[in-house]
């Protein structure tokens, strides 16, 4: 894969926690090397107010994240990705839309911290490791070489990444 900025599309059914969360992350600590952008077959269409608080205490300019569908990305004219990646079951499962380009995909499964219930410190806790979790996988993502890695050894990689530590299984 050419030296250059490459798109990568974070998938989740609501985009309003995990996949708004790893666009964050990739954006900060891949600037430079990836854009990031997140969506959802089925919009929320608010971030939960957690995932924000937690992206504001750890220094993530939240003023431009909002949530949308993923039909936004497959209109003509919209970026092309090299990478999608879904985040949760939900939206593994779905049908998606045909995306512009030739995209690798992968599942990166993780528990949905907007599901959690308890106290909000209980709740914080859900963001917190969902958000540990996204990281993790995320600077194994950055590490991979892929100038020089094959299609098929990158598109191994990226599986095995999904199956780390907290994956949600597909049935």
């Amino acid at each position: 894969m050419a030296d250059r900025v490459r798109n990568v599309l974070f998938l989740c059914t609501g985009n309003s926690a995990r996949s708004i969360m790893a666009e964050a992350i990739l954006n900060k600590r891949g600037k430079g090397r990836f854009k990031a952008f997140s969506a959802g077959s089925q919009p929320r269409g608010t971030v939960n107010p957690y995932a924000i608080g937690l992206l504001q205490r750890l220094g993530y300019d939240t003023s431009e994240m909002r949530s949308k569908s993923w039909a936004e990305f497959a209109k003509p004219g919209a970026p092309e990705f090299d990478f999608i990646f879904t985040v949760c079951d939900d939206a593994a499962g779905e049908s998606c839309p045909v995306w512009p380009g030739t995209p690798m995909t992968a599942h990166w499964g993780i528990p949905d911290p907007a599901a959690a219930k308890g106290t909000p410190a209980e709740i914080g806790l859900a963001f917190d490791e969902a958000y540990r979790m996204l990281a993790h996988r995320i600077e194994l993502f950055l590490s991979l070489p892929l100038a020089s890695i094959d299609k098929l050894a990158l598109h191994a990689r990226l599986k095995e990444i999904g199956r780390l530590e907290g994956a949600e299984e597909r049935t």
